[in-house]
C-alpha cells in the first residue's frame, strides 16, 4: 500500500512509520520538517504546514492516509477535504480522553463537548515547536472528539478512529513509564504509590502502531479503543521494572491518603498514579480491539527496551517523577507513619 503520514516524527508516529515499513509498504511523510529531518532517509519527504500550505499533497494517490498529530478540527478538515478525493481510507489517532466519564468509556460512552467560544480560542492558538496538547488543557478531549467528527463528516464510512489510553515505550516524550523503568532499575528503596493491585492498563506503542497499520490494510473504519492488557496492576508493572533490569529493589507502598496528604501530585510526580476516584482513566477496556487482532507483547520486554532507549540517549533530567530529594523525604515520612 501507498500510506501517507501526517506527523510520524516523534513517538507513535514513528513507530506507526516503523511498523508500516517493516510491512512492507511505501510510506510518505508530510510534516513542517522540523523535527528529526534525517529519519527515515528511504522514505517520501513532504514539506509543509497544515496550517497554511497544503501544495505538495495536492494532484497526488493514496491508498491510506493516517493523522497522527491533529489537535483542532479545522486542521483535520482541510486535510480530509484535500485527500477524500484521493485516498481510500483515513485513520485518526483520537485519545481516551474524549470521554465525560472515565467509568463509561466503552466505544459508545458520552462524550466531551466544547462551546463555540471555547473553540473559536482554541483554534486561534498557534503552538511553537511540534504540537502539544497540554496546549489545550481541559478542552484536549473535546477538541479531540471536534476532529473525530470533522473527519468523518468529510469522508464518511472511510475513517478509522483510534482512541488510545496510556501509551509506553521507547520513545516517549512524557516519561511517565520511563520514570519508573529507570527509578526501580537503579535500585534501594523506591516510593510505590496506592494499592498494589491498583489496574494500570499500559500499552507499547510498538503493539498499538502494529495494530494500527493492520487496521488499515484491512481498510477498517469506526472506532476502537486501544489500551494495555487485562490484569495488570501497579504491582505487576513494577516488578516487570525489576525483573527487566535486574533490580533487587524494594516497593516502600504509601496509601491514597498519606501520598494526598504531603501534597504528592498525581501523574506527574507520581506517574501512573491517579486517585482511586480517577483510576478508570488507566481501566480502559480493550475488548472491541482484542477481537480486532490487537495484541500484547510482555510487559518485561517494554521495560528491557526502554530502559535500553533511555541509556542511549544518556539518561537526561525526566519531564516526569520524583526528584532524589522529594522521593528520600517522602520515604523518611512513610517510615515514621509506620506504613
Amino acid at each position: 500500500m501507498k500510506i501517507l503520514i501526517l506527523g510520524g516524527t516523534l513517538f507513535v508516529g514513528r513507530h506507526i512509520v516503523e511498523a508500516a515499513l517493516t510491512r512492507g509498504h511505501q510510506v510518505t511523510l508530510f510534516n513542517r520538517g522540523r523535527q528529526a529531518p534525517g529519519l527515515f532517509p528511504e522514505v517520501e519527504r513532504l514539506t509543509g504546514d497544515r496550517r497554511g500550505d497544503l501544495g505538495a499533497l495536492r494532484g497526488r494517490r493514496w491508498d491510506a492516509v493516517i493523522d497522527t498529530a491533529a489537535y483542532v478540527p479545522s486542521i483535520v478538515r482541510r486535510a480530509v477535504r484535500l485527500l477524500s478525493p484521493a485516498v481510500e481510507h483515513y485513520t485518526f489517532i483520537s485519545t481516551r480522553s474524549v470521554y465525560v466519564d472515565p467509568a463509561n468509556s466503552g466505544e459508545d460512552g458520552p462524550v466531551a463537548t466544547l462551546t463555540e467560544e471555547a473553540l473559536r480560542a482554541a483554534e486561534a492558538i498557534e503552538p511553537e515547536g511540534p504540537s502539544n496538547a497540554s496546549l489545550y488543557g481541559e478542552h484536549y478531549g473535546a477538541l479531540k472528539v471536534c476532529c473525530e467528527r470533522a473527519a468523518e463528516e468529510e469522508m464518511p464510512g472511510r475513517v478509522l478512529v483510534l482512541r488510545p489510553g496510556l501509551i509506553v515505550g521507547p520513545l516517549d516524550p512524557t516519561d511517565r513509564f520511563t520514570y519508573w523503568v529507570r527509578r526501580v532499575a537503579r535500585g534501594g528503596d523506591v516510593l510505590a504509590p496506592g494499592r498494589p493491585e491498583r489496574p494500570v492498563r499500559a500499552l507499547d506503542a510498538r503493539d498499538f502502531a502494529a495494530w494500527c497499520v493492520q487496521r488499515i490494510e484491512a481498510r477498517t473504519p469506526g472506532v476502537f479503543n486501544a489500551a494495555g492488557a487485562d490484569g495488570v496492576t501497579m504491582q505487576n508493572l513494577l516488578d516487570a521494572c525489576a525483573r527487566g533490569s535486574g533490580s533487587e529493589a524494594h516497593f516502600a507502598w504509601a496509601s491514597e491518603a498519606f501520598l494526598l496528604a504531603h501534597g504528592v501530585a498525581p501523574w506527574s510526580e507520581l506517574p501512573l498514579w491517579l486517585p482511586e476516584k480517577n483510576n478508570a482513566f488507566l481501566e480502559t477496556g480493550n475488548a472491541k480491539a482484542v477481537s480486532a487482532g490487537l495484541t500484547f507483547r510482555p510487559l518485561v520486554e517494554t521495560v528491557r527496551d526502554t530502559l535500553a532507549w533511555d541509556r542511549s540517549r544518556g539518561e537526561p533530567a525526566l519531564r516526569a517523577g520524583l526528584t532524589p530529594l522529594r522521593e528520600a523525604e517522602l520515604l523518611a515520612a512513610l517510615a515514621g507513619a509506620g506504613r
